[in-house]
Formats: C-alpha cells, structure tokens, sequence
C-alpha cells in the first residue's frame, strides 16, 4: 500500500465511521488522558514502572472512553472483555 493510499484510509476512518462511534476526537482523547493518568500515578506509586498489567488497563480504559459516546457498540465491548483477560493473564505472570 502506498503513503497516498494510507492516508486516504485513514481521513475515511478518522472522519467517517470512528467519527460516529467515538465521537468528537479531542473530547475522546481528553477521557483517555484522564484515565490513563490516573493508571500512569497509581502505577508508579505502586510498582515505581508501567507493567504489562497497567497497559491492559490503560487500553481497557482506552475502550470504555470509546464506548461512552456508542454504548451499544459490540466490538468494544468485546476488546473491553479481551483486555481484561490479557490483564488477569499478565497478573499471574507477575
């Protein structure tokens, strides 16, 4: 796939149907930041490093602020599901 190709496929998601599921994009990474650092200072006074947990948790919040703005949308809540597992998997790792 060529750089053109790519970009054109990107503006179609970013601007289309990730527009309609997500919502505002500014307002979506602003929910992000807010969770993710709330994991970011719980990580470092717990651990003093992010681990493969707190990334399991950072990318499950990553779909819970995605599915505020589509409660109903199934793949989420599925990635929202995956990511928990990974997480519960990881913990056992330590």
């Amino acid at each position: 796939m060529k750089r053109e190709e790519i970009l054109n496929k990107a503006e179609q998601l970013v601007n289309g149907q990730r527009a309609e599921d997500y919502g505002d994009a500014y307002e979506n990474h602003f929910r992000i930041a807010e969770g993710w650092n709330i994991i970011l200072r719980s990580a470092l006074l717990t651990h003093g490093e992010i681990t493969p947990m707190h990334v399991a948790l950072m990318m499950d919040w990553l779909k819970t602020s995605r599915i505020l703005n589509t409660i109903d949308h199934e793949d989420s809540w599925v990635d929202k599901a995956a990511y928990s597992s990974l997480g519960g998997e990881f913990a056992e790792k330590g």
